[in-house]
This record gives C-alpha cells, sequence and structure tokens, in this order.
C-alpha cells in the first residue's frame, strides 16, 4: 500500500498534471488591457497588436531595429564621483544606485551610447533609459551625452538622441542642474561641425531633460501618444486651476502646435531617421531622389 501511495500515484499524478505558466509568458497593453503573447510583443517592438499602442521601450531592445543587420558597438560611460553631496533621503542615494543597477543588467546608468552604420552611413545614438531611476538626468548622463557629441564630431557622423526622462536627478542637486547648459553647449558642437542632430521624444520627455538637449534639435520626431513637456499635466492644471484640453502634452497635440516635426510609428522610425540624415548630410542627392519623411 504504501509503495502505491508513494510512488505509483505521485508518478500519475506527474504524468497528468498541466504544467504551471511561466509569470513571464504574457503582457497586458497599458492602455487597452488585452493580454499580449510576450514572444509577439517583443517581436513587433513592444507596440501592442491590439491597439497599437507604443509601450515604453529600454534601449537595449531598440537598438538592434535601428543599426544595419543589428550591430552596433557600446561606448562605456566616462567615471564620475559616484555620490557627490553624500545625499539621503529615505535612503542613502548610492544604495539608490546600486539597487538600480542590479535590477537593470546590462546598463549601468540612465543612458547607453552607441556607434554603428545605418544604411551604410557611421551614426552615433545616445539612448536614455527611463526604467534606470525614471532616466533622470545627473553627471553620469551629462557626461556621457558630452561623450556622444564628440563621438559624433571625431567621426564627421550624425547624433541622434532618443529621450526618456523624468528630468534632472535631485539627489545629485545643483550638480544635476548643471546638466542642462553642459549638454546644451554639447549639442551646440555638433551643430558647428555641420552635423544633423536629431531628438526622437519618447514617453515620457519632461522636465530638465525637455528643459536642455531634448528640445534643442535639428528635427523633433515622436513616438505616438507619448508625454512630452516640462511640468507634467496634473501640476499644470493644479497651478492654473482650468481644464486642460484633449490630449495636452501628446504627441499629436504638440505635432498640431507646431512643437513636433512628425510623430512616427515605432516601426517606421529606422527608415525616418535615414531619410532625414541622408536630406541634411546629402542634401542634392536626396533631392534628386525625392526623399520625404515617412510620418506615422
Amino acid at each position: 500500500m504504501n509503495w502505491l501511495t508513494n510512488f505509483v500515484r505521485p508518478k500519475l499524478r506527474a504524468l497528468v498534471s498541466r504544467k504551471a505558466t511561466p509569470d513571464n509568458l504574457w503582457v497586458k497593453c497599458s492602455k487597452c488591457e488585452q493580454m499580449l503573447f510576450m514572444r509577439d510583443w517583443e517581436a513587433n517592438q513592444h507596440v501592442c497588436t491590439h491597439c497599437g499602442h507604443h509601450m515604453r521601450v529600454r534601449p537595449l531592445k531598440r537598438l538592434p531595429h535601428l543599426f544595419d543587420e543589428g550591430k552596433y558597438e557600446r561606448h562605456p560611460l566616462p567615471r564620475v564621483p559616484t555620490d557627490p553631496l553624500k545625499f539621503r533621503d529615505t535612503k542613502r542615494y548610492d544604495a539608490r544606485l546600486k539597487e538600480a543597477q542590479s535590477k537593470n543588467e546590462g546598463t549601468g546608468e540612465a543612458l547607453v551610447v552607441a556607434s554603428g552604420l545605418m544604411a551604410g552611413r557611421t551614426t552615433v545614438m545616445a539612448l536614455l533609459d527611463f526604467d534606470f531611476m525614471g532616466g533622470s538626468m545627473g553627471t553620469a548622463v551629462g557626461e556621457g551625452l558630452v561623450m556622444a557629441a564628440d563621438l559624433a564630431v571625431a567621426r564627421t557622423a550624425p547624433l541622434i538622441v532618443f529621450s526618456a526622462s523624468g528630468g534632472a536627478r535631485m539627489q545629485e542637486g545643483i550638480l544635476s542642474l548643471m546638466q542642462l547648459t553642459r549638454t546644451t553647449i554639447a549639442v551646440r558642437k555638433v551643430k558647428e561641425a555641420g552635423l544633423p542632430y536629431i531628438v526622437v521624444l519618447t514617453d515620457p520627455t519632461t522636465g530638465g531633460v525637455s528643459a536642455s538637449f531634448a528640445m534643442l534639435g535639428d528635427v523633433h520626431l515622436a513616438e505616438p501618444d507619448a508625454i512630452i513637456g516640462f511640468a507634467g499635466p496634473r501640476v499644470i492644471q493644479d497651478t492654473i486651476r482650468q481644464e486642460l484640453p484633449p490630449g495636452f502634452q501628446r504627441s499629436e497635440y504638440l505635432l498640431e502646435h507646431g512643437m513636433v516635426d512628425a510623430v512616427v510609428h515605432r516601426h517606421k522610425l529606422r527608415e525616418t531617421l535615414i531619410r532625414l540624415v541622408s536630406l541634411l548630410m546629402d542634401p542634392r542627392i536626396s533631392e534628386s531622389r525625392g526623399l520625404a519623411v515617412a510620418g506615422g
């Protein structure tokens, strides 16, 4: 009896029982709330297959869709003091950094700088990572953007920035605010070298980032339905005590009011960027081929 209970029954149950479903097999769309098969969702570049909503995508997931054959070179950010102000709120700042780094394998900061070929042309890209402390801009991000600008000038390459940030990293106080000026000067160097500086505004782009390098592009593209502004809609509404118009601070609203040049679907970003770079760097060839920006 013990043999039947202890050995045979568990074996039979194991054969007929259903396997547990992995926790990461499905993802819910943050807009329409439809369940999406993870593999299909990732293959679709984190765009909902039901409603077309563009969910946030991290730099290392985005980069292979932009460069030729998905190949690129990552550039480590310059070293900066980890906790220059010895800041502490409910937790020490250096502890927050270590926690963010442990959760975000592959990215040690809120900026990723990469270079590679895009339609055969050397291109430098700097991408903010909202999943790393809200994409906040501290000294590391500032130094990284300066490095990306210098790299673009050295290689006579266009600089393309993907913004996704809640603003300046206030754990670094005035040092974080200084990055607004430093990144502005870095962008000026690229422009003075006669090289294109293109910004792709993604959800969300706010605060000190929108008050500096994110709004200085020669061309501003935006992903659909992205929040773009300085202060958030709720803060503005509470301050002016007035109802905000529908779609306020969304990409389409900014396009309608002249703050954005085009709203481009994520699937069309690569071809649109290739056309823009070609138009800005080879204007005569582009005109003869009739190149135009592919809007969303």
